[in-house]
């Protein structure tokens, strides 16, 4: 230990001294600015997690994304997450949810499979995101010219084989597809891009006994959306 380490300074013992670096510390967790920086980020309501995701689409569409530091926040990410939304979206290598809403590392909790349809595996990690990690807000975000769903079609349509597991995969995705075809839409897979999306909402603000009990208090939004990849736009559903 240094001499001027353990030599007193200005009549104050090293013990008043790190008693009043304490109470410095305690007044300023106190304070309302320090107050706010303690807040995660995802204390915020359902509809303010979701302005901030398309407010994020929007300067992906324009090419403009603020968030191009993928290290800043790293050491902090280390033992916390605070994700302020959940994505259950398509595997399609074409559809990247941080980059389309622009958000970084830690912003959005993501669930991918191909056809963007809820199972009980995804499901059980979506209700992981708001029980523990106070997730307000799940999108289910499916996008244009879908391979898995254009799949289904085909296999309702058609009757078409396909190999190894897809077949179970489609047998999510066909209620979507034949509740689509009935209404005789000009363009059927878009119809049944848009009803799987609408079928995976409405299963998960029913999905007990989790998701459901969020959503009737208020805490939680689930929301529908859908990616154009020829643009980079989101659009509500």
């Amino acid at each position: 230990m240094c001499d001027l380490c353990a030599r007193p300074t200005s009549g104050m013992s090293r013990r008043g001294l790190f008693a009043g670096m304490a109470a410095f510390g305690a007044t300023a967790a106190l304070s309302p600015r320090a107050s706010a920086q303690a807040a995660p980020q995802n204390a915020i309501t359902p509809d303010e997690a979701l302005k901030r995701l398309m407010d994020g689409n929007a300067r992906y569409a324009a090419n403009t994304s603020a968030n191009l530091d993928y290290s800043a926040g790293r050491a902090a990410r280390v033992t916390v997450q605070h994700p302020i939304a959940a994505i259950l979206s398509c595997a399609d290598s074409r559809v990247a949810p941080e980059l389309a809403f622009d958000q970084g590392p830690g912003d959005l909790f993501v669930v991918r499979l191909a056809g963007n349809f809820v199972n009980n595996d995804g499901l059980a990690s979506l209700e992981y995101a708001v029980k523990f990690l106070n997730t307000p807000l799940v999108i289910v975000l499916g996008h244009s010219r879908c391979g898995a769903i254009d799949a289904a079609i085909k296999v309702v349509r058609d009757g078409a084989a396909l190999p190894g597991h897809l077949q179970e995969m489609v047998r999510e995705i066909r209620p979507a597809v034949k509740a689509a075809k009935a209404d005789k839409p000009d363009d059927v897979l878009a119809a049944a891009i848009a009803e799987n999306i609408r079928r995976g909402v409405r299963r998960l603000e029913t999905a007990k006994p989790i998701l459901a009990d969020f959503v009737r208090s208020g805490k939680v939004k689930v929301v529908g959306a859908h990616y154009e990849l020829a643009n980079g736009k989101i659009t509500l559903l």
